[in-house]
């Protein structure tokens, strides 16, 4: 991370007694808050006050646990079954690739169709919006398989 971009990273405290403090708006927050600050996209890192240690992936797996805690949970319990079993299997790097992708593929799609819908709105065909968003869908797929085959080293292209 350069200096630039640590400068525009929030600091969220955390001390012993489990309160989060926010620097930049020097005050306690909550988890929620914490969530707020992810969903809105701001940058952010938790450092713990004792040891300086960075545990932002803590915090956030605890915002994860209280979501999933809810009466609507993402996660399926086949889904959490799966999760656990890939730490242990040899398929744990193909796994986190595939996951991670996969949101990146979603986030980039939530993008498209809103960008396509505004675009409808404005007169637009949606037929070429079909057909567009189908063809970047194929294509992404095609290649976060590639990549989740690479990783678990087999080899996708056919030899001539």
């Amino acid at each position: 991370m350069t200096e630039q971009e640590t400068e525009q990273v929030r600091i969220i405290k955390k001390y012993p007694n489990r309160r989060l403090y926010d620097t930049e708006e020097s005050r306690y927050i909550t988890l929620p808050e914490v969530r707020e600050l992810v969903v809105k996209n701001t940058p952010m890192k938790v450092v713990d006050t004792n040891s300086g240690e960075d545990i932002t992936r803590n915090i956030l797996l605890q915002i994860i646990i209280e979501q999933e805690s809810d009466s609507d949970p993402l996660f399926s319990n086949d889904n959490l079954q799966n999760f656990i079993r890939y730490y242990s299997d040899t398929s744990h790097q193909g796994f986190s690739m595939f996951i991670d992708r996969s949101l990146h593929f979603f986030q980039d799609q939530q993008e498209a169709i809103q960008s396509q819908m505004q675009d409808l709105m404005t007169g637009g065909s949606p037929m070429k919006f079909w057909s567009d968003l189908g063809e970047k869908n194929v294509d992404l797929w095609k290649s976060m398989q590639n990549d989740f085959f690479s990783a678990m080293g087999v080899n996708t292209k056919k030899e001539k």
